[in-house]
């Protein structure tokens, strides 16, 4: 898995150094997202007690997303709700990574910015997730299920204009989570603890705002 990561980051560099030079070096931006998501528990006491997040939660997700881009390096908090019209559970990230935006099509598409374009990326991220809706401010034994996660992002989008784009993206990712809550028991028992895979297919509406 750390290898195969390490080809990814290097792609991503490599990918980024032949982005249009008109890129911009400073942005922040911010997405509505809907979709689904899916996951599977791998190993870990909580997968044979069919107790692991993602593959146990509502398949319907929405959400929003919000963040930093400098050059190809992005910092990102986002927070979906999963629901099947009756339950709700809620996943909060907290991400850092490398993300690349090729765009596509002729010079003339890329200077009008109303064509479209690749959207790649790879994070490290700390994720929060509740088993219900919660009501501000979160406390410690509303939350379920933590996890570090190693999460890959591919999709492509098109150019509204200079503020506005749509896309899809799915983001794949493996995480090493330990269950939560007044029922978990202390940090260090493992019968709390997993590794699962999880996947969303989101599309998206982006506002994205140039600093420089």
């Amino acid at each position: 898995m750390v290898q195969g990561t390490r080809w990814l980051v290097m792609a991503l560099v490599i990918a980024g150094g032949s982005a249009r030079a008109e890129a911009d070096i400073l942005k922040v931006f911010g997405e509505v997202q809907g979709g689904a998501v899916g996951g599977k528990g791998l190993s870990g006491a909580a997968v044979t007690q069919d107790k692991d997040f993602f593959s146990n939660v509502p398949h319907g997700a929405y959400g929003a997303r919000i963040g930093a881009r400098f050059l190809i390096f992005d910092g990102v908090i986002q927070h979906h709700q999963f629901t099947n019209g009756s339950r709700l559970s809620t996943w909060t990230q907290f991400a850092a990574g490398i993300g690349i935006q090729s765009d596509l099509g002729d010079e003339q598409a890329k200077k009008a910015h109303n064509g479209g374009f690749l959207d790649f990326g790879v994070n490290l991220a700390f994720g929060l997730g509740t088993g219900q809706q919660v009501t501000p401010p979160l406390s410690n034994d509303e939350i379920t299920d933590k996890g570090v996660l190693i999460e890959g992002r591919a999709g492509f989008g098109k150019h509204l204009n200079k503020l506005l784009d749509i896309g899809l993206v799915v983001p794949v990712s493996w995480g090493y989570f330990f269950k939560t809550g007044l029922d978990a028991g202390g940090a260090n028992n493992v019968d709390n603890q997993y590794r699962a895979l999880q996947l969303e297919a989101l599309a998206y509406l982006r506002l994205n705002i140039k600093l420089l």
